[in-house]
């Protein structure tokens, strides 16, 4: 352990990763150099840098960034330009966030001459897999050090009393028992997992959501938006152009005073289990209904059938922490490739849970044509005798097989 003189830390500044810093500073005798990012979680981030100065860390080695808008802009508009869902229905608001965590953990164990990096993502779930493939991806002889898959600190009780031991100041929530879930929080959603959640058929507190009202709570009179795109990405909500972290924002608070983005989710992880969560994805939800719209409009039906297809695989590379790999950059290629005519705006009613597309126009590259599409006289544009001949085409192998099955009964 001791060729390691100085690790980079994922470093959120609360009990479990308090632990790691101290357990690392003992049983790797090293230098430790903390990396917090702001990726709209919504919490004041300058304790960490207060704790962190308690543990003895160098001032020059604390890193807190304001990763939003480069969060939002190069990771989540990207995905939702494929309209990425995992399993049918997961927005994958804490898959997302973790390439550029290991891309920041990287870099800054560049520039500071690190030996290794150090995470605490627990020996059960995905984030170890998305924050390690990511980092080799990046540094392929990188060192990493997982404290769960190496200490036996494996319960809440053993790291209170570790950190008791070692003087680690532990606030009142944790001392009462904490907080009845383990959330996760950026400007994509905010994630609830663990103790009343494990029990897939109990139905989760209403207490416990924190960015959305129940849709029975919104408001009784629905609210319209106008959404306006550019190469697949938004730029204005109601004609304001906004950079992309306070669009995703402004989305966010609209849904969820209306109650929109709510989701209890069984999902298979990829280390072999099945796991509930809740998930609140406001933002996300009305983005990616509003992006489907501009698509219908803009985007032939072969691409668009082949975007549908592909999308699948897309979102398991990024749930099973493939950011980085060669084929999510092919698939990334295309998907952008097909985003050059997606322009225009959708009109959208937010009503207590539901976002509604009520309106949707490009005036540049729409593929609708009203002339062909009517059906009053359309002057000749569609000659419908030809659905005749294409029909009998298609049926052709269906009646084949008909008849032989025929001439098989007895």
């Amino acid at each position: 352990m001791s060729e390691v003189k100085r690790v980079v830390l994922a470093y959120s500044g609360g009990l479990d990763t308090s632990v790691i810093l101290k357990w690392l500073q003992e049983e790797y005798h090293c230098e430790v150099v903390t990396f917090t990012a702001d990726l709209g979680q919504g919490e004041e981030l300058e304790p960490a840098r207060r704790k962190a100065l308690q543990f003895g860390i160098k001032s020059e080695h604390i890193f807190i960034e304001d990763l939003r808008e480069e969060f939002v802009r190069d990771f989540v508009f990207p995905m939702f330009r494929a309209n990425t869902i995992y399993e049918g229905e997961y927005l994958l608001g804490t898959s997302i966030a973790r390439p550029l965590i290991a891309k920041r953990l990287v870099e800054i164990t560049n520039n500071v001459g690190a030996d290794a990096i150090s995470h605490g993502a627990t020996g059960k779930g995905n984030d170890q897999v998305r924050f390690e493939l990511g980092a080799y991806a990046l540094k392929p002889g990188i060192r990493i050090i997982a404290p769960w898959r190496e200490w036996n600190l494996l319960s809440r009780e053993k790291l209170m009393a570790y950190a008791e031991r070692h003087g680690i100041p532990v606030d009142m929530k944790h001392k009462q028992g904490g907080s009845p879930y383990s959330m996760d929080a950026n400007l994509l959603h905010i994630s609830f997992e663990g103790r009343h959640l494990e029990d897939p058929a109990a139905e989760a507190e209403e207490s416990m959501w924190r960015w959305t009202v129940s849709p029975e709570a919104a408001p009784d009179t629905a609210e319209y938006l106008e959404l306006q795109f550019e190469h697949g990405d938004l730029v204005a909500i109601n004609g304001q152009v906004m950079r992309a972290h306070e669009l995703l924002a402004e989305l966010n608070r609209l849904g969820g005073k209306h109650g929109i983005g709510r989701l209890d989710l069984v999902e298979n992880r990829y280390v072999g289990m099945k796991s509930r969560g809740c998930y609140e994805t406001p933002g996300g939800t009305i983005l990616l209904r509003a992006h489907r719209a501009i698509e219908s409009i803009t985007l032939d039906r072969e691409v668009a059938h082949l975007k549908d297809d592909l999308m699948p695989r897309y979102a398991s590379l990024i749930y099973n922490g493939y950011w980085w790999s060669p084929e999510r950059h092919a698939l990334q290629t295309l998907i952008d490739h097909t985003q050059a005519s997606v322009n225009g705006w959708v009109r959208l009613k937010l009503y207590k849970g539901n976002v509604i597309v009520t309106g949707r126009d490009s005036k540049t590259d729409s593929l609708f044509d009203p002339t062909i599409a009517t059906f009053e006289d359309d002057a000749g544009a569609y000659d419908q005798k030809d659905a005749g001949g294409f029909i009998k085409l298609n049926a052709l192998r269906m009646r084949i097989a008909a008849n032989l099955a025929k001439r098989r009964r007895p």
